[in-house]
């Protein structure tokens, strides 16, 4: 039985497939190194390693490594003389140069190459910066010699980052281009890239999102809309004077948000940990300690569904400022929307992926939970409608009810059936129950609501605002309700926290607070999917 046949009935570990690649890069080295060219030193047939080794284009790039270390040519140099960026030469040159026209300008420019042509004397080569700007390398006989343009035909690939020095001009056709002096491969790729005339599938873009950057415009501008979005939002937060703190990631109690969490065990402690659900709990000891206002862009685990608003792994920015209410944390809200939409997107109407306008300026629309409800089913529903009617309407509607069913989370079920995909234009909805929220302060004037909104854009939560829950006493009742909603099977209730039961003794300010996907706000401001909002989304392994 053959190696082949072998790795066909027994799946390779990890090690041993690394190893094995590792055996055939130093076979392709060795069969360099005796003598043999290019095409004898690689087997396409994998007669001697077998299906799992590298496929034929793999192994002809690592054949031209080797030829460059026999050669004493570095394929991954340190350094090389790049003095100029392609988008700034293309800045300063566009449209000022007639074809054929020459300047005695020299630039240094590097970047990956998407195409090359090879001809005679001449070779043309695309090279793209990292956003995708290009601009042409000319290599020719005349200037870089012929032993020069024979290396560039022989070692040069479709991918690798070549660097090139030469005067800027202007080919016979009008192409800006670089007519090299120098040449150099600033590295080697020995991957090939996909077909960059056809679009990337789902799988592509989500599990080699870097080969989505190379090829794909969308992706890049996502990566530099959310680095401008978030660098929006702390220059607002700046501008009202709030500080941005660090909280930690590994708690040894849950809560902040109702999620069901991570778990993970410390050896050093010999103690299980949860991974943060939210930075709420430790945000508001900070306004214990006296910072009044305070914001966190974070990193948040939640061990629930996938979907195109959900991820395991998401980025959220909560913030909370003393002696403010839900009311002043929307105004707050409503703010950083908008200045990030102008700020990164140019305007606060953006165009969607589809194509569609979407308008975040001008007033909000705002609605009651109990209000909207009790329009949508022709009722009045009310803090003190009982549970057993609240189940009637539900089985009436079809609704599927968990077991710990309470008041409040009959209400925000019935809520959602009604009005969450409704809800397109920006919309606070807000005074929730008190069951659902349990960080949130009691109404000034409706018993059994909470100050809380949530505001909807496009039919999803994009945020959520509290007048902050100050009293420990109340809070610690609140603890306990979640504590029995545990234990009655509820996955996402919290633990009782006494360390932030004790900070709240301490004496915490009145304030409001609020928090905010930033996948989501990316999702709300180009009608992307969370992955494709989220730069390396998290994706189950194929084996």
């Amino acid at each position: 039985m053959g190696i082949e046949a072998e790795q066909a009935e027994q799946p390779m570990t990890t090690v041993e497939r690394a190893e094995l690649l590792l055996k055939q890069d130093e076979a392709i080295r060795d069969n360099i190194d005796g003598g043999q060219d290019l095409d004898a030193a690689i087997d396409p047939t994998n007669k001697e390693f077998g299906a799992q080794a590298h496929p034929e284009q793999v192994q002809m790039r690592v054949a031209k490594r080797a030829l460059m270390i026999k050669e004493g040519i570095e394929p991954y140099p340190v350094h090389l003389d790049v003095t100029d960026t392609i988008e700034a030469v293309r800045k300063k040159y566009d449209g000022t140069l007639k074809p054929g026209e020459e300047t005695e300008d020299v630039v240094g420019v590097a970047g990956r190459a998407l195409f090359i042509r090879n001809g005679g004397g001449l070779c043309f080569v695309k090279l793209s910066a990292g956003d995708g700007t290009t601009l042409q390398g000319m290599i020719s006989k005349r200037e870089v010699g012929a032993e020069s343009l024979k290396r560039f035909k022989q070692l040069a690939d479709l991918g690798d980052h070549l660097y090139v020095r030469g005067r800027v001009v202007a080919s016979k056709t009008g192409e800006l281009s670089v007519f090299a002096t120098d040449w150099a491969i600033a590295a080697k790729a020995l991957q090939p890239l996909p077909a960059l005339h056809k679009d990337l599938n789902e799988e592509q873009r989500t599990r080699k999102p870097y080969i989505g950057m190379i090829a794909d415009e969308r992706m890049r501008d996502m990566v530099r809309r959310r680095s401008a979005a978030v660098a929006s939002l702390r220059r607002t937060f700046d501008r009202h004077d709030f500080l941005e703190v660090e909280t930690p990631m590994l708690q040894t109690v849950h809560g902040g948000a109702a999620a069901r969490p991570f778990t993970t065990h410390m050896n050093a402690f010999d103690i299980n940990l949860f991974l943060r659900i939210a930075p709420e709990l430790f945000l508001k000891r900070c306004l214990v300690g006296g910072i009044e206002r305070v914001f966190e862009i974070n990193r948040d685990f939640r061990n629930e569904g996938v979907d195109g608003t959900h991820a395991p792994e998401f980025t959220m920015v909560e913030a909370y400022q003393s002696y403010g209410t839900y009311d002043t944390i929307g105004a707050l809200v409503k703010e950083l929307i908008q200045t990030t939409a102008k700020e990164a997107f140019g305007s606060t109407q953006v165009t969607l992926q589809d194509g569609t306008p979407y308008d975040f300026g001008g007033q909000w629309k705002s609605i009651t939970m109990y209000g909207s409800l009790s329009e949508a089913l022709g009722e009045e529903i009310t803090p003190e409608t009982s549970v057993e009617h609240l189940r009637k309407i539900a089985d009436k509607l079809g609704l599927e009810q968990e077991t710990a069913e309470n008041h409040g989370k009959l209400v925000e079920h019935l809520w959602e059936h009604f009005w969450q995909d409704k809800l397109y234009e920006p919309t606070f909805v807000r005074d929730f129950p008190v069951e659902t929220s349990p960080l949130v302060k009691s109404h000034r004037s409706i018993p059994g609501v909470v100050e809380k909104w949530d505001l909807y854009v496009r039919g999803f939560e994009l945020a959520t605002g509290y007048s902050e829950l100050n009293d420990p006493v109340v809070q610690r009742q609140r603890f306990v309700e979640q504590a029995k909603m545990a234990l009655a099977g509820d996955v996402e209730a919290m633990d009782i926290d006494e360390d932030f039961l004790e900070a709240l003794g301490v004496g915490m300010p009145p304030a409001g607070g609020m928090g905010m996907g930033i996948d989501r706000l990316l999702i709300a401001l180009t009608g992307a999917t969370i992955r494709e909002t989220i730069t390396f989304p998290l994706v189950k392994p194929l084996n």
